[in-house]
Formats: C-alpha cells, sequence, structure tokens
C-alpha cells in the first residue's frame, strides 16, 4: 500500500484561475498550489495577485495581467499558455438591481463578465489546443439562478444559468477530447462582494438562518469542491453542476 497516494492530488497538473485576485478565485489558486499543481492566475489587479502569489506553496507560479471582457487581452492570455490540464472559470461580479430597472445595459455589463468572457476563453483555449487530453473545466456558477430565485437577483441569476447550460453542453461536445466540463454552484460565500450593493448587512444576518447549517460558506468550502473536480478523483464525472450551499435547496 502506497502511504503516499492521493486521489485529489494536483501534482504534475498545470492549471488557469482565472479571477484569482480576491475571494473564491484566490483561495481556489492558493488551494490548487497546496495540492501540487503548477498555477497561473489571472486578473486586472496586479497587486491584489501579487498577494495571491505570496499566499501560495511552491515554486514556479505564474501571473498574467488581463481583463477578460477584452478580446485582445483574452487572446494574448491563451498565446502565454502551452497546455492545461485545468481551468477554473472563476471571474465575475455580482449585480443586485430589482427587475423593473434591468436595462439591457445592466445585462450586458454582467454577461460580459459572468458569460461571455468564460466562455470566449474556453473556446479559444480548446481551438488553439492549449487543453490537454484528460483535462478538466470548472465554472463557477451559483444556485441563484439555476435552483434558487431571489427578488433583485434577476441579471446575475440569468448569467449564472446560462453558464451551467453551456457547461452542460460544451461537456457534452468535449467529451470527445476527453476533457470534462463541470461547475460549482455555490450559495452565499462570504467575501467582499455579498457586502456591497442593496443588501444590509442585518438582512444578510438573516438569511443566514435560512441555511441549515446556519452559516453562509467560505471561499475554502467553493475551493474544495473546484479541488475535488480538477483531480484523478473525479475522473468520472462530467456535465454535473455540483451545489455547495450549506443545504439551502433542500
Amino acid at each position: 500500500m502506497d502511504i503516499n497516494y492521493n486521489p485529489f492530488s494536483l501534482k504534475g497538473k498545470t492549471i488557469l484561475v482565472t479571477g484569482a485576485s480576491s475571494g473564491i478565485g484566490q483561495e481556489t489558486a492558493i488551494q490548487c498550489s497546496k495540492m501540487g499543481a503548477n498555477v497561473i492566475i489571472t486578473a486586472r489587479n496586479e497587486e491584489r495577485l501579487k498577494e495571491t502569489i505570496s499566499l501560495m506553496e511552491g515554486d514556479g507560479h505564474q501571473m498574467i495581467i488581463a481583463d477578460q471582457t477584452n478580446q485582445e487581452d483574452l487572446e494574448s492570455l491563451v498565446s502565454h499558455i502551452n497546455l492545461l490540464q485545468g481551468l477554473v472559470l472563476c471571474a465575475g461580479k455580482p449585480k443586485t438591481l430589482p427587475f423593473q430597472f434591468c436595462t439591457r445595459e445592466n445585462f450586458d455589463e454582467v454577461f460580459n463578465i459572468n458569460f461571455f468572457a468564460p466562455v470566449e476563453l474556453l473556446r479559444l483555449l480548446v481551438k488553439k489546443k492549449k487543453m490537454a487530453k484528460e483535462s478538466s473545466v470548472v465554472f463557477v456558477s451559483s444556485i441563484g439562478g439555476v435552483r434558487a430565485y431571489g427578488a433583485s437577483n434577476a441579471i446575475y441569476g440569468a448569467s449564472k444559468s446560462a453558464i451551467d447550460s453551456i457547461m452542460k453542453t460544451s461537456a457534452r461536445e468535449l467529451a470527445a477530447k476527453k476533457i470534462r466540463v463541470n461547475s460549482v454552484n455555490p450559495g452565499m460565500v462570504e467575501t467582499k462582494l455579498i457586502h456591497v450593493g442593496m443588501i444590509t448587512e442585518e438582512q444578510l444576518e438573516a438569511d443566514k438562518k435560512t441555511y441549515p447549517l446556519q452559516r453562509y460558506g467560505t471561499p475554502i468550502d467553493i475551493a474544495n469542491g473546484i479541488v475535488f473536480l480538477l483531480s484523478d478523483a473525479s475522473s468520472w464525472i462530467t456535465g454535473h453542476p455540483l451545489v455547495i450551499d450549506g443545504g439551502k435547496t433542500i
């Protein structure tokens, strides 16, 4: 028996994590490094990416500054990549707005970041043969708009519903290339993003009580699920939205 055997290890894998400057993306990059991966991180903010690098374990990690809503930046990012065994599409933004104020401009703002940017990045990586055989792609989606439908969440929820739809379609098509595609569907997670917008701190505290486990998730709760989907432990899982929500949707 090999006492060093670990099916969740990412040793020998090169993994690109988008949105790695904060929150779930940052924690995912850290946990991937702890599991032995060679990690490439990307986001728009150089200073915050440097902070992420400083928290990661091991050497040889890379950071690439890129605005994923900019086509030239996306193509430049792809050109700097040799071959990936893992891809985590984590960049995104929230939008809390009553439906009557949900203009086309607001939809475009959120969809450009939450949907079109990650889908285009995946498309380019596949087209240019930068995803290795038996590699794993993980979209960061949400229970919002997929399994839960809260007030003032129309735009964000619609973008995440679209992500889960493209996840399933791409999983079906890319299976022929032995590329797995899944998503994680978190409930509310304690990041800076939930403390900006229309929802008050009192409302957040009250909402926590609606979760069976009586708390919101933390970035590491979600990162651990992502590591599982990146690892060989999930080698027969594709097209699956992994719900990580403290029991909220039951």
